[in-house]
């Protein structure tokens, strides 16, 4: 049942990443707009999720398997990640790749952070 809710939820996940990255897209744009904003939402959502399921237990099993790994996993992309920069740098976009990293990793970070702690106070004011 486990591997049934991590597949439906990956397949959420991939058709939102497909069509939010239809709605972002720059394609005169050298920077990876797309991947960059899809990633950040998704740790955003992430830590959304992460403060909802430390107030909800229930929300840590299977929820978790079908948000989590499923939908977000499925939303939200490392190997698009990881192609881009590699173009950039193929590219001589070297500067460019190296922010592109860097803020993927910061700024995903931060968003986590302000979804997890955004909601804990939502919760806890509830």
């Amino acid at each position: 049942m486990n591997w049934l809710l991590v597949a439906c939820g990956g397949a959420i996940g991939a058709c939102l990443r497909y069509g939010a990255g239809l709605l972002i897209a720059r394609p005169t744009s050298l920077f990876p707009w797309a991947t960059w904003s899809i990633n950040v939402l998704g740790c955003f959502l992430a830590g959304v999720f992460f403060a909802l399921s430390q107030r909800y237990p229930a929300l840590q099993n299977e929820t978790r398997l079908f948000v989590m790994v499923g939908i977000f996993g499925g939303f939200t992309t490392f190997s698009s990640f990881g192609l881009e920069t590699f173009q950039l740098i193929r590219q001589g976009q070297m500067s460019m790749a190296v922010m592109y990293s860097l803020s993927s990793l910061i700024v995903g970070v931060l968003c986590l952070a302000m979804g997890f702690y955004l909601f804990q106070i939502l919760l806890k004011s509830a």
